[in-house]
Formats: structure tokens, sequence, C-alpha cells
């Protein structure tokens, strides 16, 4: 099996970015002349993906005018979410909610999502498949994080997720299965509800990266990454 549609959560704020967030979308932020969406939407291509919802709130008119004006060979849809921000959790499932697939390939825009995670992300792929998950959270280990002010949020063993030890963080890729919201409605709510859940009855599960792990954390770490 493949997964058809990959979800982009580009709803944010991006208040450690600020100031250059206050008039530019977190996602629209530029690294080597390309914006973090951009280079997130490539990656996504070479996946194999048919089909991108992306969910969008502050400064969402710019998210509609980029990809109006890229022209990628894909069909992308901008869920705009109305009055209040849906947090991580509520925006997924919203966006859920405008398709007919269960299960889903959802990234943060602000990893900066290279050519170099395309193999791990299929083995993740199957590795969700031919074990009959229902979740999993792509980690690495904090060492390998650019910002090294990164603290970990879990420990992996034998791609079970638990907070025993953590040296291990998300790093914005999941693969989530539409039947882990069932009991919820489109409101604002974190993932992270759903992942404790799993956790306590062991069932969240996490693939390791082995790559290097770059992140738009905050201002100081951006201009850093500029400079590379």
């Amino acid at each position: 099996m493949r997964i058809k549609t990959a979800l982009i959560l580009c709803a944010g704020f991006g208040k450690r970015l600020n100031p250059l967030t206050l008039s530019t979308p977190k996602p629209l932020l530029k690294l080597n002349n390309k914006t973090i969406l951009e280079i997130c939407i490539n990656l996504i291509l070479k996946l194999g993906i048919k089909q991108i919802y992306i969910n969008t709130f502050h400064l969402s008119e710019q998210i509609f005018q980029f990809i109006e004006s890229k022209k990628f060979p894909i069909n992308i849809q901008i869920i705009k979410e109305d009055n209040e921000i849906l947090n991580t959790g509520g925006g997924i499932l919203n966006l859920m909610n405008h398709s007919d697939d269960n299960d889903f390939i959802i990234f943060n825009p602000d990893t900066i999502w290279s050519e170099n995670y395309l193999n791990e992300i299929l083995k993740m792929e199957n590795f969700y498949f031919s074990n009959k998950l229902n979740n999993l959270l792509l980690l690495v280990k904090k060492n390998l994080s650019f910002d090294k002010n990164l603290k970990g949020d879990f420990n992996l063993k034998t791609n079970q997720i638990n907070r025993d030890n953590k040296e291990f963080t998300f790093i914005g890729c999941q693969i989530l299965n539409k039947k882990l919201f069932e009991n919820y409605k489109v409101n604002n709510f974190p993932i992270l509800e759903i992942w404790n859940k799993l956790e306590t009855s062991n069932k969240l599960n996490g693939f390791e990266s082995l790559n290097k792990f770059y992140h738009l954390t905050n201002f100081e770490v951006f201009r850093k990454l500029k400079d590379l």
C-alpha cells in the first residue's frame, strides 16, 4: 500500500521567529532562495504523493498567492481555518475531513526537508503498512540536531516510544490513521493529546531518522541556517 495524501501544517503564527513572521508566514521564509514550504513540497513530489492539503490561518493570503504562482505539478488544496486557529490536532483533523483517505503523511514545514529524507520516509511508510500500524512518528537522536538547545521529547526502543529517557526529538513528520480522531471534533486541541493516549497504552510508534536535523526553532537559529 502507498499513502496518497500529504498534509502540511502552515497555520501557526511563528512567534519565535518574530519580527520576520509579523509580515511573512513562517512557511514562506527562504533559505538559499527557496521557501521552506517549497522545499517540503518538492520532497512530497518525490514520494509519489497524489494530493496535498495545506492548512493556513496567519497571513493566509500569502500562502494562497504563493501556491497559485508556483503551479506545482500536483493537486494542492488550501484549507483556511476560520475565526480561530485550531492547533495541531484540530488542524490535522480539519484537513483529514476533506479527504476520503484513511492514512495520511503529515509534515511540519519548519524542518528543512531535503532530499536526504526521501529513502528514510519511503522505508518509514513501508514499516507503517507492513506492521499494520495506525501511527508512526519520525524521530532523531537529539545530538543530530543543528540547534543544540533543543531538548529531547521521547525515548525510542524497538520502534516503541516512551518518555523514560528523552534522547530523541520528533522532527515534524508522522503517519496517522483517521480512526485515531474518531472521538474528536474539529476544535482547538494539540496532537499531543492523541500521542499521550497512545503512549499510555504502549501504542505510540517511532521510526528513527539518521539525518542531521535542521529546524527553524527561532530567529537566532534561522540566522545561523542562512549563513550555512
